[in-house]
C-alpha cells in the first residue's frame, strides 16, 4: 500500500548538474564523520546503540556545522529506517499531523520512521508535547537537533524519552582533514602558504560546512602563487563570532569571565570580556555583571575594587564605544587581580535564611524605643546600655530576639583588607563573651 503523504522523489540531476562541495562531501557513512568519535565511537552511545540494535530517540545538540543533519540521516541507512526530516521553523501543526499519519501508515507496513526535527527547539511546550504518543507507541523514532541548551528550551518529557547527545564544534586537525578531503575531490591543492592555509581553518570557527564554503571559494581563484595571510584576508571576509545575546553562548561566556576573574587570571579573564564584546554584547550589561563580581568574589578583602567598577561604568556612559570599553577592561584586570573573599555575600545568604525561619520574632525590648509610657510600662527600652558610655565604647549587649542564640553569619577570612576586619571580629567576640558573663 503506498503512503498518502509520501513525496514523489526528486529525480536525481544530471551528472554534470552543479553541487556545493558540502554536499559532495556529505559522508556516507558514520565512520566517514570528522571529529565526532565521544558520540559516535565504538563504546561511545550511538556506537554502543547501533551494536546492540536498540537506538533510541535522541537529541543532538551541539554548534552549526558539526554533523548533525548528517548523522541523522546515516542513522537511518543504518537502521533501514524511513528518513524524514522537517524543520521547527517551517512546520505547523497540520504538518505535523501529515508527518504522523505517514509514519503510522509505514508502521503498519512493517517499516519504521526516524523523524529528523532540525532547531526543535523552536517548538513551543503545547508542540513538544505532541511528539511524546507517538514516541511511546514507536510510530516514530526521533532525532532532534539543536545548538540551544536543551535543558532550558526542551519539555522534561521529551527529554526523560530521549538521550541527549554533544556534539562538539571541530578543532584545527579536524578541519584541516576535512580541507584535505576537499582537496581531494577538487583535485588540486589549495593555492594558500601553511600560515594562510591556518588562517582559513581559523575563519571557519569550528564549523566544517562554513569550512567547505570557504574552500569552494578559494580553489575558484586563479592565483600564480600561493597566497599569504594578508591576501587571503583582503579576499575572504572573517566570519562573524558565534554569539547569542539572548542565547546559552551568552551565559556560557559570562560564566567563564565571572569564573576567570574569581580564579585571578587577568589573561582570561580580558579574553572573554573580549568575546562578548566582539560579539556585540551590551556594555553595560557587562558593567553591571563586573560590579556583582566585586561583590559577590572580593567583598570586603578590597573594598576599593567596588568603587572602581562604579568608575569604569561612569567612564563607559561619559566615553561610549570603543573608548570606554578600556575602563571596563582596566576593572577586570582589577578584580581579577584583587584579593578574593566571598565571606561578606556568604553572610549575607546565612543571615537571609536565618531570618527566613525566625521571621516573626521580635527584638529584644531593651533595644526598643519607647516613645510612650504604655510601651515603657511595657518594657520597651528598659536595661539598655549606651555603648558609647561604655567601656571601650562597647556595651556587648545581646541584639538578636531573645529566643535566639547569637549567630554567627559573617567570617572573614585572612587575605586583604579583611585581615584587619577579622581581627576586629575576634576582639569583639571576646570582649562580648567577658561582658555577659561578668
Amino acid at each position: 500500500m503506498s503512503d498518502l503523504f509520501d513525496r514523489i522523489p526528486a529525480a536525481d540531476p544530471p551528472k554534470d548538474a552543479p553541487r556545493p562541495l558540502a554536499d559532495r562531501l556529505r559522508p556516507r557513512k558514520l565512520s566517514d564523520v570528522i571529529g565526532q568519535d565521544q558520540v559516535l565511537g565504538p563504546d561511545a552511545p550511538l556506537g554502543v546503540m547501533l551494536a546492540s540494535h536498540s537506538l533510541g530517540s535522541l537529541i543532538l545538540w551541539g554548534p552549526p556545522g558539526v554533523g548533525k543533519t548528517t548523522i541523522a540521516r546515516l542513522l537511518a541507512d543504518e537502521t533501514d529506517l524511513h528518513f524524514v526530516q522537517i524543520s521547527a521553523i517551517f512546520t505547523g501543526v497540520p504538518e505535523l499531523r501529515k508527518v504522523f499519519e505517514a509514519a503510522k501508515m509505514r508502521r503498519a507496513n512493517g517499516q519504521g520512521t526516524l523523524l529528523f526535527v532540525d532547531e526543535i527547539h523552536r517548538f513551543n511546550k503545547a508542540q513538544q508535547d505532541g511528539f511524546l504518543p507517538h514516541m511511546e507507541d514507536g510510530t516514530i523514532l526521533l532525532v532532534g537537533a539543536t545548538t540551544e541548551n536543551p535543558s532550558f528550551e526542551l519539555n522534561a518529557a521529551l527529554l526523560s524519552r530521549s538521550q541527549v547527545l554533544v556534539l562538539k564544534r571541530l578543532d584545527l586537525a579536524h578541519l584541516e582533514l576535512l580541507a584535505q578531503r576537499a582537496e581531494h575531490e577538487l583535485g588540486r591543492a589549495l593555492p594558500l602558504n601553511g600560515p594562510a592555509r591556518e588562517q582559513l581553518l581559523e575563519m571557519a570557527d569550528g564549523d566544517g560546512r562554513a569550512l567547505l564554503n570557504l574552500i569552494e571559494q578559494v580553489a575558484a581563484w586563479k592565483a600564480d602563487k600561493p597566497l599569504t595571510p594578508d591576501q587571503l584576508a583582503t579576499r575572504l571576509m572573517k566570519r562573524a563570532a558565534k554569539y547569542d545575546k539572548s542565547g546559552d553562548e551568552h551565559f556560557n561566556l559570562i560564566s567563564a569571565l565571572h569564573k576567570s576573574v574569581r580564579g585571578s587570571d587577568p589573561d582570561a579573564a580580558l579574553y572573554w570580556l573580549a568575546r562578548m564584546l566582539e560579539g556585540g554584547e551590551d556594555p553595560r550589561y557587562l558593567a553591571r555583571r563586573i560590579t556583582r563580581m566585586a561583590v559577590e568574589d572580593i567583598g570586603l578583602a578590597d573594598p576599593a575594587a567596588q568603587r572602581h567598577c562604579l568608575d569604569a561604568w561612569a567612564m563607559y556612559e561619559r566615553l561610549g564605544s570603543p573608548e570606554g570599553e578600556l575602563a571596563l577592561a582596566q576593572a577586570v584586570i582589577y578584580l581579577a587581580l584583587a584579593p578574593k573573599s566571598n565571606a561578606a555575600y556568604s553572610a549575607y545568604k546565612n543571615a537571609r535564611a536565618a531570618a527566613k525561619k525566625t521571621g516573626s520574632e521580635p527584638p529584644p525590648k531593651h533595644i526598643l524605643n519607647a516613645p510612650t509610657r504604655l510601651m515603657e510600662e511595657q518594657g520597651y527600652g528598659a536595661g539598655y546600655a549606651y555603648d558609647h558610655d561604655a567601656e571601650d565604647g562597647f556595651s556587648g549587649q545581646n541584639y538578636f530576639p531573645e529566643s535566639m542564640k547569637h549567630g554567627v553569619y559573617y567570617t572573614p577570612v585572612e587575605r586583604g583588607y579583611e585581615r584587619e576586619l577579622k581581627k576586629r571580629v575576634d576582639y569583639f567576640a571576646k570582649l562580648r563573651a567577658k561582658r555577659q558573663s561578668g
